[in-house]
């Protein structure tokens, strides 16, 4: 009996190396096989649910930098976790930022299921390889400096429509819902060619109406049953899609009739005279229509909440804005020239996108198995970056709950790569970052030379970023025309 005890003990023994092989991978011995890295510490959570509720509520309530500094704390600058059923990967820090933005082949965009029924799967951001090459060119030879320089006048005589509609005349203003209706209204004029008259009027109402609804269903839970707020949104961009189908038609009966000149008219007769489907242009159109309006609204809205806050940098942009000011005619609209001056007040809107960037992560999916910062991420894994951490982070940014145009005013002290990432970076950096510059520059003009502002009673400032920053209500703001005005 004994002696069976001991061959079974010396057989589990010499057993022990072949079976740390199977569990563990190679040996440090062994040769013939590299070491398979370890998975990123942490923890998937609860099944399904995993760590989305949290990540969920520390954005609605404008404490995810904690939530996630908690994690960089415990875990370190690599960790994973699960946020919609799939396991992720969390990268912090600017090689975290190079390594999403130029991982190649082995990193996809993605978006969300909400997202992408809303909008579509073929766009610019979710194409990849020689077909985002090929819409990408399309979208940057319209929006290159030399084509927006053509837009100035259309978004100066825009933005001054709008304040003397929305804000002219008025005790106060709610920043973030106006914001909102003059960046769509920038975009449906300048970007898709729908000038204000009887021609189009009906289709930018339209566009505006079933736009403000299928923006809601991007941020819920793709339940497409009866009464949710998912069919309810799934429905208004159907119709939103069936519109934009109707400009394509009328764009191209233009073409063939030879009334037009791409790509200097609109986004949409480019493309459809660069070849692409109608439902790519489609697509492509619905996103647009998100990233050129939200994003740019929010910048606007927090500019103005920083500014209200800040004397000596509201002082010297409304020095700024002033001097150009003076040197106008009546009436006389804003050149490119002009903007070229605004150096001061486009530092100002910079260091606001660090401070508050209306993107808080992107996210990628990995094609293959993927090595980075000593951990194993597998294929199928989601990869998510947090913009804000880098962009707050003391060593490249002192002080950095400061508002401080200055860190971007002076380009000799140039900003380390992949540091602030507010437009994207390498191959994925935004084409309409020329675009969203001058349209915010353009505003912020006639709002500082028209108007002084003020935080109205009971508006604290603080905000959610769920899905997007969104001040609470609205940055409601108390006005006081300057004198002239």
């Amino acid at each position: 009996m004994l002696a069976a005890a001991v061959a079974i003990l010396v057989a589990v023994l010499a057993s022990l190396p072949i079976l740390r092989r199977l569990l563990f991978g190679s040996s440090a011995g062994d040769k013939t096989k590299p070491r398979r890295r370890p998975l990123p510490p942490g923890s998937f959570g609860l099944p399904v649910i995993g760590q989305t509720l949290s990540y969920m509520r520390a954005l609605r309530t404008n404490t995810a930098e904690e939530w996630l500094r908690r994690r960089v704390a415990a875990y370190g600058q690599v960790s994973r976790l699960s946020l919609l059923g799939c396991p992720t990967a969390i990268v912090v820090g600017p090689s975290a930022n190079k390594f999403l933005f130029s991982g190649g082949a082995a990193l996809t965009t993605t978006s969300s299921e909400s997202m992408a029924r809303m909008v579509g799967r073929r766009t610019i951001r979710d194409v990849s390889g020689d077909e985002h090459r090929r819409v990408r060119a399309m979208v940057v030879q319209f929006l290159r400096p030399d084509a927006v320089k053509r837009c100035v006048a259309a978004m100066d005589a825009e933005v001054r429509r709008h304040l003397d509609a929305e804000w002219r005349g008025r005790g106060s203003v709610a920043v973030m819902p106006s914001m909102k209706s003059l960046t769509f209204d920038v975009m449906c004029t300048v970007l898709f060619g729908l000038a204000r008259g009887p021609d189009h009027d009906a289709v930018r109402r339209e566009l505006s109406t079933e736009f403000q609804q299928l923006v809601r269903g991007i941020s819920v839970i793709p339940l497409d049953l009866p009464f949710t707020t998912f069919r309810k949104c799934l429905a208004a961009s159907r119709r939103g899609r069936r519109a934009v189908a109707g400009v394509i038609e009328e764009r191209r009966a233009r073409l063939a009739r030879g009334e037009s000149s791409p790509p200097a008219d609109d986004v949409v007769t480019h493309m459809l005279a660069e070849g692409l489907p109608d439902e790519e242009i489609i697509d492509n159109v619905m996103f647009l229509m998100i990233a050129a309006h939200d994003t740019t609204a929010a910048l606007l809205t927090f500019l103005i909440r920083h500014l209200e806050s800040n004397t000596e940098a509201y002082d010297k942009v409304v020095q700024e804005q002033e001097e150009i000011a003076r040197g106008k005619a009546a009436g006389e609209a804003l050149s490119w020239d002009d903007l070229g001056r605004m150096r001061y007040t486009w530092a100002a809107a910079l260091e606001t996108l660090r401070l508050v960037p209306p993107v808080f992560s992107n996210l990628r999916k990995t094609t293959e198995d993927v090595e980075y910062g000593g951990y194993l991420i597998p294929k199928g894994w989601q990869v998510i970056q947090a913009v804000s951490l880098t962009q707050w982070d003391p060593a490249i940014f002192p002080e950095p709950g400061r508002f401080d145009p200055a860190r971007f005013e002076n380009p000799s002290s140039a900003v380390p790569p992949f540091s602030f990432v507010a437009f994207g970076g390498g191959a994925r950096v935004c084409p309409g970052n020329d675009f969203a510059r001058v349209e915010t520059l353009v505003a912020v003009h006639y709002i500082v030379t028209r108007f002084r502002w003020k935080l109205a009673a009971g508006c604290d400032g603080s905000f959610s970023r769920f899905p997007l920053p969104y001040p609470s209500q609205g940055l409601l703001i108390d006005l006081q025309p300057m004198a002239g005005n």
